[in-house]
This record gives C-alpha cells, structure tokens and sequence, in this order.
C-alpha cells in the first residue's frame, strides 16, 4: 500500500517494543525515515534492525520523557540527521496499575509528565515546522480506557483520557492548515 509519505520524517515515541516498534517499522515500510525513542537500549537496537531489514533509515534515541529538559536537544537531533519530524507519534508506555484512590500525588505528578506534558511538549515543538511546511501529521496513541475506563487502571484512564481531549482541541487549532 502506498500511503504517500515516502521520503517523509517521523518520531516515534516509545518505540523500543509494543505498538510503537510495530507503528516504526509499518512507517519504514513505506519508506519514512523514522527516529525511535526508548529506554530500552537493546529494545531500541532491534526497532532498528527491523527498520533496516526493511531498507529503512533509523535514528535510536535514547529518551526518557518524563525529563522534559531533554525533548529541545533530542527533537534538534533528529532535525540534523534526518530532517524536520513530518509525522509524529505520541505513544507512550504506561503508568503501574492502580486503583481509583490511594496513590500517592507523586505518582500522579511524575505519570501526568511522562505520560501528558512531554507529549504537548514536543507536539509544541514540531508543530510550528509542519504549519509551515503546511504538511504535517500527529497520531496519539491512548487506549480505550479513555472512553470506557478499565479496572485497576486509574492513572492510565484518567491521564489516556486526558490526551484524547487535548488531541481533539489541537485537532480544532490545526485543521486549518490541513490540505
């Protein structure tokens, strides 16, 4: 399948393993040259590995989202080694299970950073470059206990949820310069 974004840039966040691997590789698939995000290192070798079986381009960046100090520098390498990022994919990994009461406001805090604020962070980030360039595409992975909350999962529904409302008012701010 031809999707028409050959020669195009993508990040994929959280791509060691899981949904973002397989979203990375799909991408190099259709010959995206593409920078894979993890803390896993080996994980993050083996998402290139596929890549490259495939005659793709891959940047590994080690990147640990919940450090926000770090997104500038990382979105600035990738800009260097394969251009401006063109398609983005917010996907991150999740918080441990927890019940809907009893966390402690830290773990709230700490996965409302990882999970949320980097992700407005680098979409902030990228974005301005796509609005000029007038091309541009951000997926953002949740999970369906955004809508329909799944037990013992409080943090992950409740920040999931969280994106998907965010998603559809940047949806709302950027569909203007859409084609």
């Amino acid at each position: 399948m031809d999707l028409g974004i050959k020669g195009k840039t993508a990040l994929v966040l959280a791509s060691s393993r899981g949904l973002g691997q397989a979203m990375a590789h799909s991408l190099a698939r259709e010959g995206v040259q593409v920078a894979v995000t993890g803390r896993n290192a080996e994980g993050l070798a083996q998402t290139v590995k596929m890549i490259e079986s495939v005659g793709g381009k891959a940047l590994a960046l080690n990147w640990d989202l919940a450090d926000l100090n770090a997104i500038d520098g990382h979105v600035q390498t990738i800009e260097n080694q394969l251009g401006p990022v063109d398609i983005l994919i917010n996907n991150t990994g999740g918080p441990p299970p927890t019940p809907a009461s009893g966390q402690d406001p830290q773990l709230w805090q700490k996965s409302f950073q990882e999970m949320v604020l980097s992700l407005m962070k680098i979409t902030d980030r990228v974005l301005p470059g796509m609005r000029e360039r007038r091309w541009g595409r951000i997926i953002t992975s949740t999970t369906s206990g955004a809508i329909v909350p799944i037990r013992n999962l409080a943090i992950s529904n409740t920040l999931r949820a969280a994106l998907l409302g965010w998603s559809k008012t940047c949806l709302l701010y950027t569909s203007d310069a859409a084609d």
